[in-house]
Protein backbone atom coordinates (compact mmCIF):
# COMPACT_ATOMS: atom_id res chain seq x y z
CA UNK A 1 0.00 0.00 0.00
CA UNK A 2 1.66 3.29 -0.49
CA UNK A 3 2.18 5.39 2.24
CA UNK A 4 0.00 8.15 3.08
CA UNK A 5 0.50 11.46 4.08
CA UNK A 6 -1.83 13.80 5.70
CA UNK A 7 -4.89 15.37 4.24
CA UNK A 8 -3.49 13.24 1.28
CA UNK A 9 -4.88 14.28 -1.73
CA UNK A 10 -6.85 11.37 -3.84
CA UNK A 11 -9.72 11.19 -6.53
CA UNK A 12 -13.11 10.20 -6.20
CA UNK A 13 -13.76 8.30 -9.08
CA UNK A 14 -16.52 5.60 -10.58
CA UNK A 15 -15.86 2.27 -11.12
CA UNK A 16 -15.37 1.11 -14.97
CA UNK A 17 -15.31 -2.74 -16.55
CA UNK A 18 -11.76 -2.73 -16.79
CA UNK A 19 -10.35 -2.51 -13.12
CA UNK A 20 -6.73 -2.13 -14.29
CA UNK A 21 -7.00 0.79 -16.80
CA UNK A 22 -9.48 3.24 -14.91
CA UNK A 23 -6.63 3.04 -12.18
CA UNK A 24 -4.17 3.68 -14.56
CA UNK A 25 -6.18 6.42 -15.92
CA UNK A 26 -6.91 8.15 -12.31
CA UNK A 27 -3.25 7.65 -11.64
CA UNK A 28 -2.17 9.94 -14.76
CA UNK A 29 -3.63 12.52 -12.59
CA UNK A 30 -0.93 12.45 -10.06
CA UNK A 31 -2.44 10.24 -7.24
CA UNK A 32 -2.28 6.84 -5.87
CA UNK A 33 -5.35 6.84 -3.51
CA UNK A 34 -8.95 8.24 -3.61
CA UNK A 35 -12.54 7.18 -3.10
CA UNK A 36 -13.96 4.45 -5.39
CA UNK A 37 -18.22 4.95 -6.17
CA UNK A 38 -20.36 1.92 -7.37
CA UNK A 39 -23.28 2.92 -9.64
CA UNK A 40 -26.44 1.17 -9.91
CA UNK A 41 -25.80 -0.87 -12.35
CA UNK A 42 -21.99 -1.67 -11.59
CA UNK A 43 -21.24 -5.52 -10.97
CA UNK A 44 -21.06 -6.40 -7.31
CA UNK A 45 -19.88 -10.06 -8.11
CA UNK A 46 -17.25 -11.87 -6.62
CA UNK A 47 -14.88 -11.97 -9.46
CA UNK A 48 -15.24 -8.22 -10.13
CA UNK A 49 -14.56 -7.65 -6.31
CA UNK A 50 -11.58 -10.01 -6.98
CA UNK A 51 -10.52 -8.05 -10.45
CA UNK A 52 -10.55 -5.04 -8.58
CA UNK A 53 -8.39 -6.36 -5.53
CA UNK A 54 -5.50 -7.65 -7.70
CA UNK A 55 -5.85 -4.13 -9.43
CA UNK A 56 -5.50 -2.24 -6.50
CA UNK A 57 -2.44 -4.33 -5.18
CA UNK A 58 -0.81 -4.28 -8.76
CA UNK A 59 -1.09 -0.72 -8.77
CA UNK A 60 0.54 -0.04 -5.31
CA UNK A 61 -3.30 2.21 -5.38
CA UNK A 62 -5.13 2.47 -1.87
CA UNK A 63 -9.09 3.33 -1.72
CA UNK A 64 -10.02 5.11 0.88
CA UNK A 65 -13.78 4.56 0.41
CA UNK A 66 -16.52 2.81 -1.44
CA UNK A 67 -19.43 5.00 -2.01
CA UNK A 68 -23.23 3.66 -3.25
CA UNK A 69 -24.90 5.32 -5.41
CA UNK A 70 -28.80 4.08 -6.81
CA UNK A 71 -31.04 3.02 -9.91
CA UNK A 72 -33.02 6.01 -10.47
CA UNK A 73 -31.28 8.55 -8.28
CA UNK A 74 -31.56 11.90 -10.41
CA UNK A 75 -30.09 15.35 -8.76
CA UNK A 76 -31.18 17.86 -11.59
CA UNK A 77 -33.07 19.75 -8.50
CA UNK A 78 -33.95 19.79 -5.03
CA UNK A 79 -37.39 18.17 -5.46
CA UNK A 80 -36.29 15.50 -7.77
CA UNK A 81 -33.60 14.89 -5.37
CA UNK A 82 -36.45 14.89 -2.70
CA UNK A 83 -38.21 12.18 -4.57
CA UNK A 84 -35.34 9.83 -5.84
CA UNK A 85 -32.08 10.01 -3.75
CA UNK A 86 -31.40 7.68 -0.75
CA UNK A 87 -32.76 5.86 1.46
CA UNK A 88 -36.00 8.39 1.54
CA UNK A 89 -37.94 6.80 -1.61
CA UNK A 90 -40.21 3.98 0.39
CA UNK A 91 -40.88 2.33 -2.66
CA UNK A 92 -36.78 1.38 -2.96
CA UNK A 93 -35.93 1.26 0.33
CA UNK A 94 -35.70 -2.15 0.74
CA UNK A 95 -33.57 -3.15 -2.22
CA UNK A 96 -31.58 -0.75 -1.95
CA UNK A 97 -30.66 -1.94 1.68
CA UNK A 98 -30.15 -5.01 -0.23
CA UNK A 99 -27.76 -3.08 -2.81
CA UNK A 100 -25.79 -1.79 0.16
CA UNK A 101 -25.18 -4.63 2.00
CA UNK A 102 -23.89 -6.01 -1.28
CA UNK A 103 -21.07 -2.80 -2.04
CA UNK A 104 -20.21 -3.15 1.61
CA UNK A 105 -19.03 -6.77 0.77
CA UNK A 106 -17.49 -5.81 -2.46
CA UNK A 107 -15.64 -3.36 -0.41
CA UNK A 108 -14.72 -5.78 2.44
CA UNK A 109 -12.45 -8.10 -0.45
CA UNK A 110 -10.74 -5.17 -1.46
CA UNK A 111 -9.86 -4.60 1.65
CA UNK A 112 -11.62 -0.74 2.15
CA UNK A 113 -12.37 0.33 5.99
CA UNK A 114 -15.24 2.87 5.23
CA UNK A 115 -18.01 3.09 2.72
CA UNK A 116 -20.20 5.88 2.06
CA UNK A 117 -23.94 7.26 0.51
CA UNK A 118 -26.46 10.13 0.24
CA UNK A 119 -28.97 8.85 3.17
CA UNK A 120 -31.04 11.59 0.68
CA UNK A 121 -33.11 14.53 2.57
CA UNK A 122 -34.14 13.35 6.05
CA UNK A 123 -37.39 14.94 7.69
CA UNK A 124 -36.87 17.39 10.34
CA UNK A 125 -39.01 15.85 13.08
CA UNK A 126 -37.62 12.84 14.80
CA UNK A 127 -41.02 11.46 15.13
CA UNK A 128 -41.81 11.33 11.42
CA UNK A 129 -42.56 7.96 10.55
CA UNK A 130 -40.19 8.66 7.69
CA UNK A 131 -37.32 10.10 9.76
CA UNK A 132 -37.81 6.68 12.02
CA UNK A 133 -37.95 4.28 9.48
CA UNK A 134 -34.69 5.72 7.63
CA UNK A 135 -32.63 6.06 11.15
CA UNK A 136 -33.08 2.68 11.46
CA UNK A 137 -31.73 1.42 8.30
CA UNK A 138 -29.21 3.31 8.66
CA UNK A 139 -28.27 1.66 12.22
CA UNK A 140 -28.27 -1.70 10.33
CA UNK A 141 -26.57 -0.63 7.77
CA UNK A 142 -24.12 0.72 10.11
CA UNK A 143 -23.85 -2.53 12.34
CA UNK A 144 -23.58 -4.62 8.92
CA UNK A 145 -20.79 -2.36 8.15
CA UNK A 146 -19.26 -2.56 11.47
CA UNK A 147 -18.91 -6.30 11.07
CA UNK A 148 -16.22 -6.10 8.80
CA UNK A 149 -14.38 -3.60 10.57
CA UNK A 150 -15.73 -0.73 8.43
CA UNK A 151 -16.81 2.66 8.87
CA UNK A 152 -19.76 4.00 7.58
CA UNK A 153 -20.25 7.66 6.20
CA UNK A 154 -22.94 10.24 5.48
CA UNK A 155 -22.42 12.36 3.01
CA UNK A 156 -23.36 16.67 3.95
CA UNK A 157 -25.19 18.94 2.25
CA UNK A 158 -28.60 17.99 1.68
CA UNK A 159 -29.35 19.44 5.40
CA UNK A 160 -28.26 21.76 7.15
CA UNK A 161 -25.54 21.00 9.82
CA UNK A 162 -26.77 21.09 12.95
CA UNK A 163 -29.41 18.48 11.37
CA UNK A 164 -27.00 16.51 10.24
CA UNK A 165 -25.25 16.03 13.30
CA UNK A 166 -28.61 15.83 15.26
CA UNK A 167 -29.37 12.75 12.97
CA UNK A 168 -25.47 11.62 13.58
CA UNK A 169 -26.28 11.64 17.66
CA UNK A 170 -29.59 9.86 17.15
CA UNK A 171 -28.28 7.23 15.03
CA UNK A 172 -26.02 6.45 17.98
CA UNK A 173 -23.58 4.16 16.29
CA UNK A 174 -19.52 4.50 17.05
CA UNK A 175 -18.72 3.63 13.58
CA UNK A 176 -20.93 6.11 12.09
CA UNK A 177 -18.72 9.09 10.49
CA UNK A 178 -19.09 11.72 7.85
CA UNK A 179 -17.60 12.61 4.56
CA UNK A 180 -17.52 16.57 3.84
CA UNK A 181 -18.33 17.82 1.02
CA UNK A 182 -18.09 21.96 1.00
CA UNK A 183 -19.43 22.51 -2.26
CA UNK A 184 -22.74 19.82 -1.33
CA UNK A 185 -23.46 22.75 1.68
CA UNK A 186 -23.46 25.39 -0.78
CA UNK A 187 -25.12 23.70 -4.03
CA UNK A 188 -28.05 22.47 -1.72
CA UNK A 189 -28.19 26.40 0.26
CA UNK A 190 -27.61 24.47 3.26
CA UNK A 191 -24.76 26.86 4.94
CA UNK A 192 -21.42 27.82 4.56
CA UNK A 193 -19.51 24.96 4.52
CA UNK A 194 -16.65 26.42 6.77
CA UNK A 195 -18.75 27.17 9.65
CA UNK A 196 -20.14 23.52 9.46
CA UNK A 197 -16.75 22.09 8.97
CA UNK A 198 -15.98 23.45 12.21
CA UNK A 199 -19.27 22.00 14.20
CA UNK A 200 -19.21 18.41 12.27
CA UNK A 201 -15.69 18.42 12.12
CA UNK A 202 -14.96 15.83 15.02
CA UNK A 203 -16.69 13.89 13.50
CA UNK A 204 -15.05 13.93 9.89
CA UNK A 205 -12.51 10.97 8.25
CA UNK A 206 -12.97 12.43 4.62
CA UNK A 207 -13.34 15.40 2.29
CA UNK A 208 -14.58 16.21 -0.93
CA UNK A 209 -12.22 18.52 -2.95
CA UNK A 210 -14.91 20.22 -4.76
CA UNK A 211 -16.66 24.07 -5.35
CA UNK A 212 -19.41 25.65 -6.44
CA UNK A 213 -22.38 28.66 -6.44
CA UNK A 214 -25.15 29.20 -4.32
CA UNK A 215 -28.81 28.35 -5.67
CA UNK A 216 -30.30 31.58 -7.37
CA UNK A 217 -32.86 32.72 -5.10
CA UNK A 218 -35.63 33.55 -7.64
CA UNK A 219 -35.62 29.93 -9.09
CA UNK A 220 -37.34 27.91 -6.02
CA UNK A 221 -36.15 24.53 -5.83
CA UNK A 222 -33.41 24.74 -7.99
CA UNK A 223 -29.39 23.23 -6.81
CA UNK A 224 -26.40 25.68 -7.37
CA UNK A 225 -23.73 25.28 -9.70
CA UNK A 226 -21.10 23.72 -9.47
CA UNK A 227 -17.78 25.39 -10.44
CA UNK A 228 -13.85 24.05 -10.89
CA UNK A 229 -12.50 23.91 -8.25
CA UNK A 230 -11.15 26.98 -6.70
CA UNK A 231 -13.53 29.23 -8.95
CA UNK A 232 -16.56 28.73 -6.89
CA UNK A 233 -17.92 30.11 -3.47
CA UNK A 234 -16.31 27.83 -1.17
CA UNK A 235 -12.70 29.41 -0.71
CA UNK A 236 -10.88 26.51 -1.07
CA UNK A 237 -7.68 28.32 0.43
CA UNK A 238 -9.18 29.06 3.08
CA UNK A 239 -11.48 25.94 3.66
CA UNK A 240 -7.56 23.87 3.12
CA UNK A 241 -6.29 26.16 5.81
CA UNK A 242 -9.31 25.28 8.47
CA UNK A 243 -8.32 21.55 8.17
CA UNK A 244 -4.62 22.17 8.56
CA UNK A 245 -5.88 24.72 12.10
CA UNK A 246 -8.53 22.18 13.46
CA UNK A 247 -5.75 18.91 12.70
CA UNK A 248 -7.38 17.08 10.10
CA UNK A 249 -5.72 14.77 8.37
CA UNK A 250 -8.07 12.42 6.85
CA UNK A 251 -8.03 12.43 2.69
CA UNK A 252 -9.23 15.08 0.49
CA UNK A 253 -10.40 13.40 -2.67
CA UNK A 254 -11.59 15.61 -5.95
CA UNK A 255 -15.10 15.15 -6.91
CA UNK A 256 -15.72 17.22 -10.16
CA UNK A 257 -18.52 16.99 -12.36
CA UNK A 258 -17.22 19.93 -14.18
CA UNK A 259 -15.48 19.07 -17.50
CA UNK A 260 -16.53 17.43 -21.11
CA UNK A 261 -15.41 14.08 -21.43
CA UNK A 262 -12.55 14.75 -23.41
CA UNK A 263 -11.38 17.54 -20.56
CA UNK A 264 -12.35 14.91 -17.59
CA UNK A 265 -8.80 13.87 -16.41
CA UNK A 266 -7.35 17.27 -17.84
CA UNK A 267 -9.73 18.77 -15.25
CA UNK A 268 -9.12 16.36 -12.21
CA UNK A 269 -5.37 16.60 -12.58
CA UNK A 270 -4.96 20.61 -12.42
CA UNK A 271 -7.61 20.22 -9.28
CA UNK A 272 -5.21 17.47 -7.80
CA UNK A 273 -2.27 20.08 -8.25
CA UNK A 274 -4.45 22.82 -6.42
CA UNK A 275 -4.91 20.94 -3.48
CA UNK A 276 -1.10 19.46 -3.45
CA UNK A 277 -0.18 23.47 -3.37
CA UNK A 278 -2.32 23.98 -0.74
CA UNK A 279 -2.03 20.93 1.74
Amino acid sequence: MPTLKDREVGIFFWAEPDAVATVRTVKGCGVTSGQLALDGHADLSPANAAAWKAALAAEDFHIFTVFAAYEGESYNDIPTVERTVGFIPKATRAERELRTRAVIDFGAVLGVKSFGCHVGYIPHDPAHPEYVAVRDMVRRIADYAATFGMTYCLETGQEPAVQLLEFFKDVARPNVKINFDPANMILYGSGEPIAAFRLLGQHVISVHGKDGDWPDAATPGALGTERLLGEGSVNIPKFMGVLRETGYVGPVCVESGVHGEEQRWVTLSKAVALLNSLR
